[in-house]
């Protein structure tokens, strides 16, 4: 079998019609630059609709080409299109180039209007990579393991009945803290500390620094305040087995487990990070203040050295 020249997975959110042309540049551009454009399985038919001439002779991942064999994934949409990416290819290291077109888009590196050069940059493999934290998530009844997962944003445990509160108990480093009844509980890492976890009013940790949150929602408590933990540190949610109310684990709120009572839900770091590819060396404060919107005007800077 003929190896395939320079495969590049091209993932978009094929519900907009705007993520659907730019995959077809993407798809053109790449085929011009002697690439091989490969697409998920998923969403042939939305291009071949679209595009017929692209769409019938792309290749399929999974099919023609693996996970493995992929040189780059270059993501079209925002953060929930670059958590699909990132599942589809979480067997292999392979980076993911994010072109914003969503709403917030902290993950993504680049804005619609500059396509074509994050591509032109991507194929000169002019980028570095970011390693971005993830979590392991295991799904525990009794001593056995029944369910085991992964996130890069958040595990969530939370009621699967909108009337009841959820009955739980939390634990950090194989103890017990609190007992509470809540809408649910969030552990993150420093990238989902932006998502559900800032919803939920946690802090917004840098996602250079290596720690996991664990963020309480709607706690009946006196002591339900967020948590900070080293990324050696285990949490855990266990349903209480008194609980008239049976929970649900979302990952990513991409995966998810039902929690009858008395399940335990237990996070640790995964060995397996999530790799970004960076095209600037963007300080973090200045990404918050552009996708926030924040108020600086009036700064004028810092003196000479702080």
């Amino acid at each position: 079998m003929t190896p395939v020249q320079r495969p590049i997975l091209v993932v978009a959110h094929t519900g907009r019609r705007d993520a659907l042309e730019a995959a077809v540049a993407a798809c053109a551009q790449l085929r011009a630059a002697g690439a091989t454009p490969v697409i998920p399985a998923d969403q042939r038919d939305d291009l071949k609709d679209f595009f017929p001439d692209h769409g019938g002779s792309l290749l399929t991942l999974g099919v023609e080409v693996q996970a493995a064999e992929l040189e780059l994934v270059v993501v079209l949409g925002g953060d929930g299109t670059i958590l699909r990416a990132a599942e589809l290819v979480r067997s292999a290291s392979t980076p993911l180039l994010g072109v914003n077109l969503g709403h917030v888009g902290f993950l993504a590196e680049s804005e619609r209007d500059s396509l074509s050069e994050a591509i032109s940059r991507g194929l000169d493999r002019d980028y570095h990579v970011e390693e971005r934290m993830t979590l392991a998530v295991r799904v525990k009844q009794g001593e056995d393991v029944v369910y085991e997962t992964w996130a890069l944003n958040e595990a969530t445990v939370e009621k699967a009945s909108g009337e009841r509160m959820l009955e739980v108990v939390i634990e950090v480093d194989g103890r017990p803290l609190s007992s509470f009844g809540c809408d649910g509980v969030v552990m993150s890492t420093p990238t989902g500390s932006t998502a559900y976890a800032f919803s939920g009013g946690g802090p917004i940790v840098w996602p250079t620094l290596d720690a996991m949150l664990l963020v309480p929602l709607s706690a009946h408590a006196l002591f339900a305040r967020p948590l900070v933990v080293g990324p050696d540190s285990s949490l855990a949610v266990e349903v209480l087995a008194r609980t008239s109310a049976s929970g649900v684990l979302w990952c990513d709120g991409r995966r998810t487990r039902d929690l009858p009572p008395g399940a335990r839900v237990v996070v640790r770091r995964s060995p397996v990070p999530v790799r970004l590819a960076r095209l600037h060396e963007a300080p973090f404060t200045d990404r918050l203040v552009n996708k926030f919107q924040l108020p600086v005007t009036g700064w004028r800077g810092p003196v000479g050295r702080d």
